[in-house]
Parts: structure tokens; sequence; C-alpha cells
């Protein structure tokens, strides 16, 4: 996957957030909480950073000072409610304020870099940024934090690749299931099956070429689908599937297409 690490030009879900100095406390455990919902879901293990003032860094001291005691103070509450802990990376923050770095594990304990929450209180002053206060007649600077969570998309799906190896959760998978038909009499009705479940906006395939039975269910297995849709005559006769867990191919048994079509969706509404 070093080859999507590794490119030409990339994408990142990069924001923004412009917010007043009561609200920065609000804003980065929304953040946090956040990260902590989205990795979850793909089932990361995630570690915090907390770094701090450069050596060659904008503004004064005491902004500096302020700002990652703030952050301390955050990362201690959600520390405390998460179990998450955090160390400290002295002089490794961007030069125009702290952040927080997230380093990621995937399913062979390699650490990655993706997710950032940084706070500045510098940009507003270079881009003379105001807004009105409580005092109508008061001018306020506001404060930017900058957050992404992915990080870059590539490299995001090259680590995600390597921690299910392959394996997509069937709610992510672009393979979720193949109908195969057990002879060349079920070819028509595979088809049919195929055609209901792509209309419910599944990713379904059809084997319905010439080779042998077993050699689609091996094929079909390597080719990393979710499911494998068995149709033989008596499925054709009873308008339904035999399904298989093309993962470790356990016979799941018969059942009506409408069947399948609830199970898929519950599935992908509860990521899994």
């Amino acid at each position: 996957m070093t080859g999507l690490t590794r490119v030409r030009r990339f994408q990142q879900d990069d924001a923004h957030i412009f917010c007043t100095i009561d609200q920065i406390y609000q804003e980065m455990k929304g953040a946090l909480d956040f990260l902590s919902h989205v990795y979850g879901i793909f089932g990361f293990n995630f570690k915090l950073e907390l770094s701090t003032r450069p050596e060659k860094f904008l503004g004064e001291i005491e902004t500096w000072n302020k700002a990652e005691e703030q952050l301390t103070n955050i990362l201690n509450e959600f520390a405390t409610s998460s179990g998450k802990s955090w160390k400290l990376n002295p002089g490794d923050g961007a030069f125009y304020g702290p952040k927080i770095d997230i380093h990621i594990e995937d399913a062979i304990k390699r650490s990655h870099q993706c997710a950032t929450i940084q706070l500045d209180f510098q940009l507003p002053y270079r881009f003379n940024l105001e807004y009105t206060g409580a005092n109508e007649n008061e001018s306020v600077k506001p404060v930017i934090i900058h957050r992404a969570i992915y990080g870059s998309f590539e490299r995001m799906i090259a680590i995600l690749t390597e921690h299910v190896a392959g394996k997509w959760p069937f709610w992510l998978s672009p393979r979720q299931a193949v109908v195969v038909p057990i002879s060349a009499a079920q070819n028509e009705y595979a088809e049919k099956v195929k055609n209901i479940l792509w209309g419910e906006g599944f990713f379904v395939d059809v084997d319905v070429s010439d080779k042998s039975f077993e050699k689609k269910i091996r094929e079909s297995q390597l080719a990393q689908y979710n499911f494998i849709l068995v149709v033989g005559g008596k499925e054709l006769e009873a308008g339904a599937v035999n399904v298989r867990n093309a993962r470790d191919n356990t016979v799941m048994g018969t059942k009506s297409i409408a069947d399948v079509v609830a199970d898929f969706k519950d599935m992908a509404a509860r990521f899994v």
C-alpha cells in the first residue's frame, strides 16, 4: 500500500473552526469526541500527544502558555472519560500554536500519525480577523482550530487496507456479495437476485460463467466478498438463496431475498 502514502496529490478533511476564547473548550472536546467516534467505527486504537511551543514561533509566550494549559486540561478530562492516555511531545508544535497529534495503530501494531487538532491564536492577527464582542464597540480577535480526522484520505485508505488485510467490513466493502448459481439452469434467477439487491443499494455481483461451481466459490473467497449467495433448484423454486460467509465458508442457511435485504441493511446501519 506504499503507493497510496506517496502520492503526487492528496486530499485532506481539513476544517477551520473560528470561535471565541470561551468556546475553545467545547469545540476541542467536540473534535476529540468526533475523532473517537470515527476511529471506533474503523476499529483503530489511538494514542494522543500534546505538541508544545517550538523554538521558532509566532506570538507571545503568555499566549502560548495559556493555550497549552487549556489543551492539557482538555486532554486530562478526555483521558478520564475515555480511558485514553496522552503524553507530552515538547517543542513539536506548529509555529502558530500548540497541537494535539493522534497516532493510530494498524493490525500489526505499526503507528501512523493521521488526525491532528491545532489551536491557532496567531493567524487571526496575521489576517486581521475580528468580530464584535458583547460590547458592540469592542472588536475581538477570534481563535482558529485546525482539525483533520483522516488527515490524507489516500493515506488513510492505505492504512485501513493494511489494517483489515483486504477483508473490508460489510458497510464499506466494494464486494459485499456475489450470487453463484449451481448450474446454468439458475443463471437467469441469479441475475434477478443480483438486480434486486443492487436496486436496494448493495454492491453485488453475479458469476454466471462456465466455470465449475467449486471454482466459482473458491474465486469468490479469494476476491474477499463478504457473502456468497448460492442459488440452486430448491432456491429457485422457493424464491430464496443459500447464504455463505465468504470469509470462513460458514453456511448460514437458506433465506428469502427479503430477509437477506433486511440483514444487509442492519449490518450496514451498525457499521459491521
